[in-house]
């Protein structure tokens, strides 16, 4: 069966309500380009113009990036807001805990991890569906625009796989498993898994046999396990302190301070700080995972803040006083 029959069951299945890829449509845009591009070569003695779009196409006035670009956006508003209530439910504790359940209806653990499982089929089948209509606009225009635009999503930060939620919802699902039964708890659909090569942790997920996700836990600034992860707008997983140095801001301040011109250590784009991510459920798993390790960073982690706070309110005092 192919991609495209493949996702148009898939989406038949999901809620009406949540929002896909036309690939449908796209690709018939795409048909009428291409007839229109062979026209235009039939029409063309010397063949100086093959492969080239002939002057008024409809896909390449404008049509065609435009509406993908719309949809790219809805898919992943969607799904970062449906992960951040499933995962605001798993993580809520004390009073909150039970007026959250209570408003929202009980729900067991055997929901919620389907309900996570759910979500994140829905992101990668939505990410093969954008890379698999980009490559064929290429393949017909003999371009690298769908690569361009691949990155202008990127930069818009309404790529998929960019986003900090899927990372999230991977790790929820793995805690819930661990919780229920603490065995087998390492695979999401028993191809997706947190694995350490050489004592560095990932999270990998294949889907579809086209796609493959391999998500870092190795903090590329300190060079060693995250810990108290946050993932910037840009989709970077650092360690809390470690992204608070790099935005130059102080632990008590926050990232929200960080100034919208600083930049991700990674891949330099701007503004990526103040609505920063924390991980709290990748926090967990990786502390479950690796409780040596955990114990460890946690003392050394207790007397860097206590060391770091003292000199933010010494210098907040030490202002005060005009000194």
């Amino acid at each position: 069966m192919k991609f495209a029959k493949k996702y148009e069951t898939y989406m038949k299945r999901m809620d009406g309500e949540l929002p896909g890829v036309g690939l449908k449509r796209l690709k018939k845009m795409l048909k009428k380009c291409r007839s229109g591009l062979q026209s235009h070569h039939d029409d063309d003695h010397d063949g100086s113009s093959a492969g080239r779009c002939p002057g008024h196409c409809s896909v390449c006035d404008g049509s065609f990036f435009p509406s993908l670009l719309n949809e790219m956006s809805a898919v992943v508003g969607c799904f970062n807001e449906k992960a951040k209530k499933l995962l605001e439910l798993h993580l809520a504790s004390g009073f909150k805990k039970y007026t959250i359940w209570f408003n929202k209806c009980h729900k067991s653990h055997g929901t919620l991890i389907q309900q996570g499982k759910d979500l994140v089929t829905y992101a990668i089948i939505n990410a093969v569906a954008m890379r698999k209509i980009l490559k064929k606009y290429d393949k017909i225009h003999y371009s690298k625009q769908g690569q361009e635009f691949k990155a202008q999503a990127q930069s818009l930060h309404i790529e998929i796989l960019q986003s900090p939620w899927l990372c999230e919802l991977m790790a929820f699902y793995m805690n819930l498993r661990r919780s229920k039964k603490n065995k087998g708890a390492m695979e999401l659909f028993g191809d997706c898994s947190l694995t350490f090569d050489d004592d560095k942790p990932t999270i990998s997920c294949n889907l579809f046999d086209s796609m493959r996700v391999d998500i870092s836990l190795t903090c590329s600034i300190c060079l060693d396990t995250v810990f108290d992860p946050v993932a910037l707008s840009c989709g970077h997983i650092y360690c809390y302190l470690c992204s608070c140095s790099a935005a130059s801001v102080t632990i008590v301040d926050g990232l929200k301070s960080a100034d919208r011109k600083s930049k991700c250590p990674l891949c330099r784009q701007a503004g990526v700080f103040p609505n920063a991510v924390h991980l709290d459920e990748l926090n967990m798993l990786i502390s479950h995972s690796c409780p040596e390790y955990w114990e460890k960073r946690i003392q050394m982690e207790r007397v860097e803040r206590v060391r770091l706070a003292k000199e933010h309110w010494e210098s907040q005092c030490r202002a005060f006083l005009g000194m």
